[in-house]
């Protein structure tokens, strides 16, 4: 009997070993990871080149506090802002935090600036900002906030889509818009350019703060380092977190000059993020995914497979509804039932992961082989046909 707490419906597959997009279970079988820790093994299972970063860093130093000057967090601070619209960083150890952050630093920014009454964070309702009070509330979904309360104020919400709305809910106390780049834990739903440009301008004219949630579509996920990259746009915040760590916890908040001048210290801290071993790790994955046509080669990974996804869903237009994503973060939303497609995609040795409105997520490596693609591609194609002759 298990000494876990039950808050994970956790599927009936324990594993001991994993190697680039294959892990392997304790029964010793072989599966293709599309799952990836929920997209956070950016470069795969056990990849050498981080294996190599850890274990030379674990040599020299684990961790030691923030109130000293950490050089390996320096460096990997400077990358991400040379590589971005970001002046400053701060780093944190997961996505949630990450957010908690960016919605601080929005905060704090109108009240350095002596508008402490324009506090207020705009939310697409039923997103995902993380598991934490705030977070919870920031995502607007009944289901997750379900026996957490009292709410936590200062959030308002508009549906996805509803633009109109969106402009009517932004009141004098409105600090900012929050929303993720690419929904994932919602159903895959990828903000269009043109939504996230409009939004660009709506934040100039009235004057407040636009944050994009990058913790899953972002480095590298969308097929550029950051998925806003695609409508050319500058936000104000971004919290991140899962690929920059490549399985390691990592995660920061990145912000422009006017924002990051109001976090003066203590206003924000956090115990473990930023220590020598995480930016290690951090640094190793910035110089695989930095390196030429790496993402040039996510692009063509991800056309090539939404494109034979796009010949399975016309194949079995029954089976599957609609194919969504965005690089190689990519979903299947069905007709039929979720659990069940995913249970026998499971059994043909495939794991992928849920999402909302019935919606399968797949999330392969940034660095999958055309081979695993295609071998992905069969097995989908077997599964169907399985359930169309049901």
């Amino acid at each position: 009997m298990s000494a876990l707490a039950k808050n994970y419906n956790r599927r009936k597959i324990a594993f001991k070993k994993g190697k680039g997009s294959f892990v392997y279970s304790t029964k010793g079988i072989k599966y293709l990871d599309f799952v990836q820790g929920i997209a956070v093994n950016s470069l795969g299972h056990s990849n050498p080149y981080l294996a190599k970063a850890i274990n030379k860093q674990s040599k020299k130093l684990w961790h030691v506090s923030n109130a000293f000057i950490i050089p390996e967090g320096e460096r990997l601070a400077k990358r991400l802002a040379q590589k971005t619209f970001a002046d400053y960083v701060i780093f944190q150890n997961s996505g949630a935090e990450a957010t908690e952050a960016a919605i601080k630093a929005a905060r704090r920014y109108f009240y350095s600036i002596g508008k402490p009454k324009k506090n207020r964070i705009l939310c697409i309702s039923n997103s995902f900002h993380g598991r934490t009070l705030a977070a919870i509330f920031a995502s607007g979904s009944k289901k997750m906030t379900e026996g957490f309360g009292p709410k936590v104020p200062g959030f308002d919400h508009f549906k996805f889509g509803d633009h109109e709305g969106m402009e009517k809910a932004i009141t004098k106390n409105t600090a900012a818009i929050m929303v993720e780049t690419a929904m994932g834990e919602s159903g895959i739903k990828v903000i269009p350019n043109w939504c996230l440009q409009g939004l660009r301008k709506l934040c100039n004219k009235k004057k407040i703060l636009l944050i994009l949630d990058e913790v899953q579509c972002g480095i590298g996920r969308s097929g550029k380092f950051f998925a806003f990259e695609h409508a050319k746009i500058k936000p104000d915040i971004v919290p991140i977190a899962k690929g920059i760590g490549g399985g390691f916890p990592i995660g920061a908040v990145l912000m422009n000059k006017k924002v990051a001048s109001a976090m003066t210290p203590g206003s924000h801290g956090s115990t473990f993020g930023g220590n020598p071993l995480a930016m290690a790790v951090g640094n190793a994955v910035l110089d695989q995914i930095f390196k030429k046509d790496f993402l040039r080669n996510v692009q063509k990974t991800s056309t090539y497979f939404i494109s034979e996804l796009n010949n399975i869903k016309d194949e079995y237009p029954n089976i599957i509804k609609e194919v969504r994503g965005i690089g190689l973060l990519i979903g299947l939303q069905l007709y039929t039932d979720q659990n069940k497609f995913i249970n026998k995609l499971d059994k043909n040795k495939l794991l992928t992961m849920r999402a909302g409105e019935n919606v399968v997520r797949i999330l392969p490596p940034l660095n999958v082989k055309r081979q695993e693609i295609d071998l992905a591609i069969n097995i989908i194609r077997k599964v169907c046909d399985q359930l169309s002759n049901e």
